[in-house]
């Protein structure tokens, strides 16, 4: 199976997300790599990585008001890591190394879907992703989503504009 590759498709235009998810990139493609000695040690590893990247995106969108779609996907794939990773642990390799050869589709999607609508959304009403705040006079929708098409992917694919 081929490593994941970051690619130009990945990138949302906000650094602090796109480091992120450089940095699962390059987590997950530890543990496609891993041999089966090392793989609960990667599999942890990328765990406490995703469990941190998805607080970060939860904290944003607390913060603005997105709707809870995204966040529900998160919690859903830390359910299935948990899960993976306890079966692992017990000896499942199976279901371990099917988990890896679906991420690649998910995080794609994921990326290019509900975090492309994210970053736009955080740019479209100044959210500095940096200081987790406001630019000052750019507070459009005073902070909140302004309903719509939160969990939509912006109309111009997966790069969000400033």
């Amino acid at each position: 199976m081929p490593a994941m590759e970051w690619s130009e498709r990945l990138e949302l235009g906000l650094a602090r997300m796109d480091d992120t998810h450089r940095e699962f990139v390059e987590l997950y493609n530890a543990l496609q790599g891993a041999p089966a000695e090392a793989f609960i040690e990667r599999l942890d590893a990328f765990i406490a990585h995703t469990v941190e990247h998805f607080e970060q995106e939860n904290r944003w969108m607390e913060k603005v008001d997105f709707p809870g779609c995204h966040r529900a996907e998160h919690d859903r794939v830390l359910v299935v890591l948990r899960d993976v990773r306890e079966r692992a642990a017990q000896g499942d390799r199976f279901l371990g190394r099917r988990l890896v050869e679906e991420l690649p589709a998910w995080f794609e999607n994921h990326a290019g879907g509900m975090d492309a609508a994210l970053a736009f959304h955080l740019q479209s009403i100044g959210f500095d992703t940096e200081t987790e705040t406001f630019v000052a006079g750019q507070e459009g929708c005073g902070g909140k989503s302004g309903g719509g098409c939160a969990c939509a992917t912006p109309a111009d694919g997966n790069k969000a504009e400033a």
